[in-house]
């Protein structure tokens, strides 16, 4: 699986964050301060990551920063994107099943290495709901997309 990925610094989880995905035999691609050559800031990495999920470069997208919340508002800004901000593995389990969510935004400052790891097992274990109800929102979200 191919994981896009953005932080607007270099500290925290960030340098774990990659090294735990590349031990799960997952292909990343790095987006603001994870590569040399892009602009860093939140908004402009949160949005190349995004962007690569929203047009098939990458299966999920993972966008950090300080908070997470700048990363999480730049990537549902991107049609298509579902970006959520977890905090705990329950958060994730649920942002998968009930919101389908595609995009997991994280903070730099509050995420350890632990907490990353329990994230990460339930984000990647966790499967979108088939429910009638679950499905209906997912499909309301696209519809409220295209009336911005």
């Amino acid at each position: 699986m191919r994981i896009s990925v953005a932080a607007d610094e270099f500290v925290g989880v960030a340098e774990e964050l990659i090294e735990e995905l590349h031990r799960r035999g997952l292909e990343t691609v790095a987006h603001g301060a994870l590569s040399e050559v892009e602009r860093d800031d939140w908004a402009w990495a949160s949005e190349a990551a995004a962007r690569d999920v929203a047009d098939g470069r990458a299966e999920q997208g993972i966008v950090c920063c300080w908070t997470g919340t700048g990363a999480s508002i730049a990537a549902n800004k991107v049609a298509g994107i579902r970006a959520a901000l977890c905090g705990d593995a329950a958060t994730a389990a649920g942002a998968r099943k009930w919101n389908d969510a595609n995009v997991l935004a994280l903070s730099l400052r509050t995420t350890s290495k632990a907490v990353l790891t329990e994230i990460l097992d339930a984000w990647f274990e966790a499967t979108p709901s088939h429910e009638s109800d679950d499905r209906a929102n997912i499909a309301h979200l696209s519809k409220i997309e295209r009336t911005r």
